[in-house]
């Protein structure tokens, strides 16, 4: 997928609360056949932008998901050459899953996005010997392992680096479990 189109999809999340693949199943549920019908739907009754409906409406006619790829390839694309940083991952999102049954997870290129109504964190092996959690707790200050994102992704408020399986700990889970509630 270009860097253009995953920004785009980015944007439709940040500004809905819903990710791309909602929307293009809500289009293929809908009924509607023709273009300018699913165009209209999503510019009048979820004020999309004219840009961004006709995005949705074009992925909505693909038979695959909107990455062209399926989740699990992208998950293992993220790790090849970081086989070590998976452990961490699987921990992560085995702990996660024991939030509530409504955790989703929607990878992307880089990263792996939880989502419960909306985005509450993400995965991300940044480097080959580190993965990154970035939380969204907005006005909840840092702490602890729990840093300032910065410009790091601005999809998330704080940052959490974990190099080893050891430091997937309590205060890891309690961060992610926040940012879960809040969502």
């Amino acid at each position: 997928m270009d860097s253009m189109l995953q920004k785009m999809l980015e944007n439709i999340e940040v500004k809905t609360g819903k990710s791309a693949d909602y929307w293009i199943k809500l289009i293929k549920s809908s009924g509607l056949e023709k273009h300018a019908q699913k165009i209209k739907l999503l510019k009048e009754d979820h004020g999309f932008s004219h840009g961004y409906a006709n995005t949705i409406v074009h992925l909505s006619k693909e038979d695959s998901s909107i990455n062209s790829e399926n989740k699990d390839s992208l998950i293992q694309a993220q790790y090849n050459g970081k086989e070590d940083l998976k452990p961490i991952y699987e921990k992560l999102i085995k702990e996660v899953y024991k939030f509530g049954k409504d955790v989703e997870l929607a990878p992307k290129k880089a990263y792996v996005s939880l989502r419960r109504q909306k985005q509450f964190a993400l995965i991300q092996p940044s480097t080959k010997t580190r993965v990154d959690i970035g939380i969204k707790l907005k006005g909840v200050e840092p702490s602890g392992v729990a840093e300032k994102a910065g410009s790091w992704n601005s999809m998330v408020t704080h940052r959490i680096k974990i190099s080893n399986l050891k430091e997937v700990n309590k205060e890891v889970i309690n961060w992610l479990k926040e940012a879960y509630k809040n969502a």
